[in-house]
Formats: structure tokens, C-alpha cells, sequence
């Protein structure tokens, strides 16, 4: 809890949004939340299927470890690390809507 304080810390109004993307994901089934000092990884018991990061002083990157897809629409490709291909840009947790929670649902099945 402390390293996800310390990341919302100077931009406390975008843990809203990492908040609804973590609640999304403890619905899809076994999720292992890890905490580093400037994301959050989000795991199934097999790997990393996505990860939250606070990218700007105004937005929350959903980085996806999703195959087979491309770019296109709000699907992004990814700056936060060479497994996760793919990613949503969110500036608020209303953003986190169906369109999101079937993206991550996705890669959640994808590496279950």
C-alpha cells in the first residue's frame, strides 16, 4: 500500500482510476496485485497479464500482455514494457467502462 501512495502521491486524483481498473480485475477471478515503486502488476497464477501505471501528471496507462491484436480505437501500443503490446490511456475511473473491462478480461484469459 505504501508504494501505490507513494506513486498517487503528487496526483491524487488519478487513484480513482487505479482503484477501478483493480476492482475490475478482482472480478475476473484469481488476481495477484504486486506493487513496484512506479507500477503496479496485475497477475494471474500463471504470469503478468497487465500493468497499472500512473504515466502523467493526468493519466493512468493500462499496459495488456494481450497476442493477436493490434493498435486501433483506445487500444494503444505500449510504452510500459516489452510484454505488455498493447495499452488504454485513462484519465478517470468512468473510463474504466465495458470497453475496458472486456480488454482486460481478455488478456486475463490469455494468460490464465
Amino acid at each position: 500500500e505504501e508504494l501505490i501512495e507513494a506513486q498517487y502521491s503528487d496526483r491524487p486524483h488519478l487513484r480513482p482510476v487505479y482503484d477501478a481498473i483493480v476492482r475490475a480485475a478482482a472480478g475476473l477471478g484469481e488476481v495477484v496485485v504486486q506493487a513496484r515503486k512506479t507500477y503496479v502488476s496485475l497477475l494471474t497464477p500463471r504470469r503478468t497479464f497487465a500493468r497499472v501505471q500512473a504515466a502523467t501528471k493526468n493519466r493512468v496507462d493500462l499496459g495488456l500482455r494481450l497476442k493477436g491484436y493490434e493498435p486501433g480505437g483506445r487500444l494503444q501500443p505500449s510504452r510500459i514494457h516489452e510484454s505488455m503490446q498493447l495499452q488504454i490511456s485513462l484519465t478517470s475511473p468512468e473510463e474504466v467502462d465495458a470497453e475496458v473491462l472486456s480488454w482486460l478480461q481478455k488478456a486475463y484469459e490469455q494468460n490464465s
